[in-house]
């Protein structure tokens, strides 16, 4: 969702995005203001969960001019598996999605050892369905239909709350990454990536010394994005290579020719 694109859209386009943004008590031109000021930088990494997709642009939009980066599923199962191979900052849950519900996937997220701050959204008013929740890991909830502007403010107060927290950064061989602060060192030295190539990065580091094919890294880094190739996998290692001053032969980061790649951690 750039929304930098939408210059290009019919005047019907333009007025039905409008139109579901101010049922959630913002207006479009607050959310397209936003998104300008705030495009430079991501704030925090946020797991999506809403299979109303009408919700979900809404909510996609404000969040990310906000300038957070927002990872949007709309199953829970999918949220499961997001969870098992990338660290986020915040979980933005609903509770009721298909398969795997929301609050499901936050107690599976918490036995596992999970910690970021987790908010639910969800139909239910009464006590006892906010008190399972919030009884299941949830560290706040808001209840639908919801104003966007408190949502964003919830989202902003969960952040400052565990802003002092520890944070799990990994580390192979000269390698360094921070999920949360968004830095990447090497031998010491600060490397500056691309959004994707931190992610690629990111899911070979979760997955040391295991092979991946073409195929699998479109699924798993680049998901659902439409205009991608076995080249867009080449060119992004290349790229990674290249930052991180390591040549192919005596990289970290192996091709096996007509089977994949892999992180090989140093002996």
């Amino acid at each position: 969702m750039q929304l930098a694109q939408d210059s290009c859209f019919n005047d019907a386009v333009v007025q039905s995005r409008a139109t579901r943004a101010t049922r959630f008590g913002i207006c479009y031109a607050q959310l397209a203001l936003r998104r300008i000021r705030n495009e430079k930088s991501c704030m925090a990494k946020i797991l999506f969960l809403e299979d109303e997709h009408e919700v979900a642009f809404v909510v996609c939009e404000a969040l990310e001019g906000d300038r957070h980066e927002v990872k949007h599923v709309t199953h829970g199962q999918d949220a499961l598996r997001e969870l098992s191979e990338f660290q986020y900052d915040l979980l933005l849950l609903d509770w009721r999605v298909p398969d795997v519900s929301g609050i499901d996937v936050l107690k599976h997220y918490r036995a596992r050892g999970g910690k970021a701050p987790a908010l639910i959204l969800t139909g239910k008013e009464e006590v006892d369905a906010k008190v399972e929740g919030l009884m299941g890991g949830a560290d706040d909830y808001v209840t639908k239909p919801f104003d966007l502007r408190e949502l964003c403010a919830r989202v902003q107060a969960l952040l400052r709350r565990a802003a002092g927290h520890a944070t799990n950064v990994l580390t192979i061989g000269p390698i360094a990454l921070d999920p949360v602060s968004y830095r990447v060192e090497c031998s010491g030295r600060p490397v500056r990536l691309a959004p994707r190539e931190f992610a690629l990065l990111e899911f070979l580091m979760r997955h040391p010394d295991q092979v991946f094919s073409q195929e699998d890294l479109l699924n798993r880094v680049w998901h659902s994005d439409a205009d991608v190739s076995p080249e867009t996998v080449r060119t992004c290692m290349k790229r990674l290579r290249q930052k991180l001053g390591m040549d192919k032969q005596n990289s970290m980061l192996q091709t096996l020719p007509r089977i994949g790649y892999k992180l090989e951690p140093p002996p």
